[in-house]
């Protein structure tokens, strides 16, 4: 669950009323995130109180102050749903998309924002978004990186493309001086931040590169972006640009990044197209899409999934609370309508949970279910409880190992021949790790490891574990069978 650090008088500046640390406790309790701390950062002379606020992982919409409190001035009826459209110009700004890149990050979204105006709390909450999504959704720009640059300083259209790495030279991002990307690579394995991302192409023999028409490197993804078009607080127009392995996920990260910032921009929450053009095929994409689709609920169903009783109006203005616009078909049928911003709803289920939310958890009344049902517990598991109690009562205590295990724990540790024990194992297909390459088929290896971890206590050491080994077994269907 991904914690977002909000200082605290900005946040009540946007809602535009002030509250307790108490009240505000209630509301997020209400909204269905957490408030986990309250802290001052010891490194600012200033001494700001701030808020560190937990929200549900695939919520992208809440991970800066704009979405949390537009959200929350949502859900307290302060205003409604923005609409966020994407106009498109006479000659939209393009992107050509080489052939090269198809063995490295075969996909790029784009977008411009225009007439931005960005002060202090703006550009800090843009760079904090992108590295929220960048360890969410983007999976630590395995999936999707980002890069947002001032449209002004680059001559459209772009071209994407991969090259070797010792053909691109350009400044990065707050450097001084030119580098070739190879020794970019050199470069930043010390740096606390890149060198985490340095794998991803390092060793590819072609780099992706993202330069404009004058031969400008605009970025290096998953790398770093160039200098030359670097956002500044004086930055009026902006270029979003998204290059990933995964066209679903950098759709959203866009969406994303669009419905955010351009909370800033002179005509709020519009953005302009761009069309990305794939060479080798030629096909032309517009982006963003920004897209709404609607879904339909029966209000009796969700009702009783619930346990509440609420008509269709009123379920439709809950829904509308959590930016989910609802309008009423009928008695027992609502319509929603899902906003580029809610990513996360991808089922009906979503939408009820978004009903329970609006309708507060703590309104549900406890009920008992309707059918009685005998249930008892497994032989199996009744008889090892039993085991587990005595042998506590003799004074042994009982271990918890790992079920997966290296193939030496099972082999040359135990004193087993490899040659007759490794067939025996449940193999992982692909382990990430050497201490977790196989399911273990017996408790002993575990037991040792914990007697070795646990030498300098006082003897004896009576030690027990009752647990689950995976032995192979060709007469089922999957193989293999858990004792």
């Amino acid at each position: 669950m991904p914690s977002v650090p909000i200082k605290r008088d900005v946040l009540f500046d946007k809602l535009g009323q002030k509250m307790t640390d108490e009240e505000f406790d209630i509301l997020c309790f209400q909204f269905g995130i957490e408030l986990d701390e309250i802290f001052v950062d010891e490194n600012d002379p200033k001494s700001i109180v701030q808020y560190k606020i937990d929200i549900p992982a695939n919520r992208y919409d809440l991970l800066c102050i704009e979405g949390l409190s537009r959200a929350l001035l949502v859900f307290l009826q302060k205003i409604e749903a923005p609409v966020y459209t994407a106009i498109s110009p006479p000659t939209p700004i393009q992107t050509v998309v080489k052939s090269s890149t198809n063995g490295v990050r075969p996909y790029v979204v784009t977008a411009v924002l225009r007439n931005v105006t960005l002060d202090q709390v703006a550009y800090d909450s843009l760079i904090e978004l992108q590295e929220k999504l960048h360890h969410n959704i983007c999976r630590k720009r395995s999936l999707v990186a980002i890069g947002v640059h001032d449209l002004d300083t680059l001559t459209p259209p772009f071209v994407y493309s991969a090259e070797p790495q010792t053909e691109i030279c350009f400044k990065p991002l707050n450097q001084d001086k030119e580098f070739r990307v190879d020794e970019l690579m050199v470069f930043y394995q010390s740096s606390h931040h890149l060198k985490h991302y340095l794998h991803i192409t390092k060793d590819e023999p072609l780099h992706p590169v993202i330069r404009d028409l004058k031969g400008v490197v605009v970025s290096i993804p998953p790398i770093i972006n160039g200098d030359h078009s670097k956002v500044t607080m004086d930055t009026k127009n902006i270029f979003i640009e998204c290059t990933a392995t995964d066209l679903t996920k950098a759709n959203i990260v866009l969406d994303i990044l669009v419905t955010m910032i351009g909370e800033h921009a002179k005509v709020k929450f519009e953005a302009e197209a761009t069309t990305v053009l794939y060479e080798e095929t030629q096909e032309v994409k517009v982006y963003p899409s920004l897209a709404y689709r609607k879904e339909s609920i029966d209000v009796k169903s969700v009702n009783e999934l619930i346990g509440i009783d609420i008509t269709a109006e009123e379920m439709a203005k809950g829904l509308s609370r959590m930016t989910l616009n609802s309008k009423v078909q009928n008695e027992n049928t609502l319509e929603v309508e899902i906003p580029p911003t809610r990513h996360d709803v991808i089922h009906t289920c979503d939408i009820i949970e978004d009903v329970a939310i609006a309708y507060g958890y703590d309104n549900i009344e406890m009920n008992l279910p309707k059918t009685s049902c005998a249930a008892e517990q497994f032989p199996l598991n009744k008889l090892t409880d039993q085991l587990r109690e005595s042998l506590a009562q003799a004074g042994f205590t009982e271990g918890l190992t790992f079920s997966l295990c290296s193939v030496d724990d099972e082999c040359e540790k135990i004193r087993h021949p490899r040659a007759d024990k490794e067939p025996t194992l449940a193999r992982i297909s692909n382990p990430k790790t050497l201490e977790f390459q196989a399911a273990r088929n017996s408790l002993l290896p575990g037991i040792l490891k914990t007697i070795q971890a646990n030498k300098k206590m006082p003897l004896p050491l009576k030690l027990f574990e009752i647990s689950d080994v995976v032995l192979l077994d060709s007469t089922q269907v999957r193989h293999w069978s858990k004792e």
